[in-house]
């Protein structure tokens, strides 16, 4: 049976954390993440997932200023992302969650990719013993980006040269820019570290739109992963009334 991890940042958002995780569970995920749960007492965080048995999946680094969305690939500000960077750690380690996603921000050229090296450089060895993720974003939610592409990402995870430095695959940004999702997941499963799923063009439920998903999950199985896929849409209405996709056998999405 496939696995679904409900991204909080979207799901029940409109709950605290700690009861949004216990939402979660209620209504059949395998495992939560989440974006920015700072606000958030770990200790609060963490008790949720250990009565509900739920892995945290992953968490961002915060975003920066007001209009900013990651400092990472910033040049002149290599010490406020690792700041950041180091938050998101121990943020992480006291939960129990997996993975860090640290976000490149808003920046182009040589100088912002030698500084988004170098950060990533100081994530992985920092934190060892994470997974630490790199995320392409398209260009209608976040114009400007540093990292746009499944291709981008693979070739600064190679040239990193960390064991624990992945790419999280979310098929709703990378349709949006490249398509070709099935050669495009055979070639970078290797490197993969999460995938996430939404409809496309709405980032919606995931069981209509431009994308079959019941030809990427199959796809996924006979490629032999295994881990829960992110569900990060944006529901219309309470989450729960949202969630036919993930228990209605007849979309065989769940099977």
């Amino acid at each position: 049976m496939t696995r679904f991890s409900a991204n909080l940042g979207f799901l029940w958002a409109d709950l605290p954390l700690p009861d949004a995780i216990r939402a979660a569970h209620a209504a059949g995920f395998d495992a939560v993440e989440c974006h920015w749960p700072y606000d958030h007492d770990p200790a609060a965080v963490r008790a949720a997932l250990d009565e509900t048995g739920l892995p945290m999946l992953g968490l961002n680094t915060l975003r920066g200023q007001p209009g900013e969305n990651g400092l990472a690939a910033l040049p002149d500000r290599r010490s406020e992302a690792r700041v950041e960077i180091d938050r998101a750690i121990r943020y992480a380690r006291a939960i129990g969650c997996g993975s860090v996603h640290v976000m490149a921000g808003f920046a182009q050229g040589r100088e912002a990719e030698a500084a988004f090296l170098a950060n990533l450089d100081y994530a992985c060895t920092t934190a060892p013993d994470l997974t630490i993720l790199i995320e392409p974003l398209n260009h209608y939610d976040a114009p400007g980006y540093f990292l746009q592409g499944s291709d981008q990402a693979a070739e600064l995870i190679r040239r990193a040269g960390h064991g624990n430095l992945r790419m999280m695959f979310d098929c709703y940004h990378l349709q949006i820019m490249e398509g070709d999702l099935t050669r495009r997941l055979e070639r970078h499963l290797p490197i993969i570290g999460h995938i996430q799923i939404a409809s496309v063009p709405d980032r919606g439920t995931p069981d209509h739109g431009e994308l079959d998903y019941r030809h990427i999950i199959s796809h996924l199985k006979a490629l032999g992963w295994s881990r829960p896929l992110g569900a990060e849409y944006r529901p219309v209405g309470p989450t729960d009334a949202t969630l036919d996709w993930l228990v209605d056998e007849g979309l065989a999405i769940r099977y």
